[in-house]
């Protein structure tokens, strides 16, 4: 498989994978509580990737450990944590919708950070994507709209060091090798999240008296290898085959695989939200579109 076939199979790939993460956490957490899901997430996608240290060991770590640290902790392990929190209260379409925003604060970052000033078009699109996500917000009928609003905004946050951890790669690891970046990336944060696990959680006592443990283990252990590990290096393959601004097409479409999951799994998603995510992705458009 090679040119458009393979890279029209991995972005519709790459956006099933990440737009079915967050019914992935909601099924984790039938067992474990958010922070333990968050935990086993960044735990075993370390465990799956260790071994590639063996390959990547002398990327010259010395000099950018900070950078690669900063990528882990705001590109892995805070979201992980912030989603699964959110997930406890808002429903997991909810989630995939708002995750949209990660590009708009991307621009916010860039230009706060590295002075790269967004022109008329783009600040017309960050206006109406926050907009676009209050109406997300307030619209959802699956809670209610003070738990909405509260938890909606820690995946606010999430999309928030989501960007931090894009433009961190953008200033200073854009020469890196990326799949060796992400292997020590989660070589910094997977050891402090099986401390966490085994140390600080009940991890251990659900495991052994929840009867839906082995089948929410099997859906983390997707998420993590799956959607945290090998995502990664398909994501690089779609970006050397097809380019950048191909690739970020991802972005329209996680939200729509996310909506559809939530649809199966009997949440509501009414139309307000159908057109505040509509507003969203044509926010995102406008943004990539004036680059």
């Amino acid at each position: 498989m090679k040119g458009k076939t393979l890279s029209w199979f991995l972005l519709i790939l790459l956006s099933l994978i990440w737009g079915s993460s967050f019914i992935l956490m909601k099924r984790g957490m039938d067992t474990y509580s958010s922070d333990e899901v968050a935990a086993l997430r960044i735990g075993i996608a370390f465990v799956f990737l260790a071994p590639l240290l063996l390959k990547f060991h002398s990327i010259g770590i010395k000099k950018i450990w900070l950078p690669i640290a900063g990528m882990g902790f705001f590109g892995n392990f805070i979201p992980a944590f912030l989603f699964t929190a959110a997930e406890t209260q808002i429903s997991s379409s909810l989630t995939g919708m708002l995750n949209a925003l990660t590009p708009i604060f991307t621009v916010i970052v860039s230009a706060l950070w590295l002075k790269n000033k967004p022109n008329g078009t783009q600040i017309s699109g960050i206006i109406v994507g926050f907009l676009a996500a209050i109406a997300l917000m307030l619209f959802d009928t699956n809670n209610e709209t003070s738990n909405n609003a509260q938890f909606g905004l820690l995946v606010v946050l999430a999309t928030v060091f989501y960007a931090l951890s894009m433009n961190i790669i953008r200033k200073y690891l854009g020469k890196v090798n990326s799949v060796g970046a992400t292997v020590w990336a989660f070589t910094f944060t997977g050891p402090p999240a099986l401390i966490y696990l085994f140390c600080c959680t009940d991890f251990i006592h659900h495991t052994q008296s929840n009867p839906l443990a082995f089948q929410s283990l099997i859906y983390i252990s997707i998420l993590a290898i799956v959607g945290s590990a090998l995502s990664v290096i398909a994501y690089n393959v779609l970006i050397r085959e097809a380019g950048v601004i191909f690739a970020s097409t991802c972005t329209y479409l996680i939200p729509v695989v996310a909506i559809i999951w939530g649809v199966l799994d009997y949440e509501v998603v009414n139309l307000m939200q159908i057109l505040s995510i509509a507003l969203i992705i044509g926010s995102v458009y406008l943004i990539n579109r004036a680059k």
